[in-house]
């Protein structure tokens, strides 16, 4: 089987995840997804943005949507140059 490689990959870097969930959980709910960032969405959708270590960390924070019961909307790893600024909910 050929090796697919990624040169700009660096394991040794945690990529940025932003999790979109339906509904709104309270800020005392950082502790719980491992110190991302929550962000309440005017829309009724919640993003949950932050440094994830490996996947099985990606995993471990999905699973954590599905235990609150969360309905899950997207996965998006993001590039952290980019401006993924959103109108949040003050």
């Amino acid at each position: 089987m050929p090796s697919i490689s990624n040169a700009a990959y660096d394991p040794e870097k945690s990529l940025i995840y932003q999790i979109r969930i339906k509904g709104h959980l309270g800020y005392e709910w950082t502790d719980w997804f491992e110190g991302l960032t929550l962000t309440t969405l005017d829309n009724g959708e919640m993003l949950l943005t932050g440094p994830v270590v490996d996947q099985a960390a990606l995993y471990g924070l999905l699973k954590r949507v599905r235990d609150v019961g969360m309905p899950l909307l997207s996965v998006m790893c993001i590039d952290p140059d980019q401006d993924t600024s959103v109108k949040a909910k003050q």
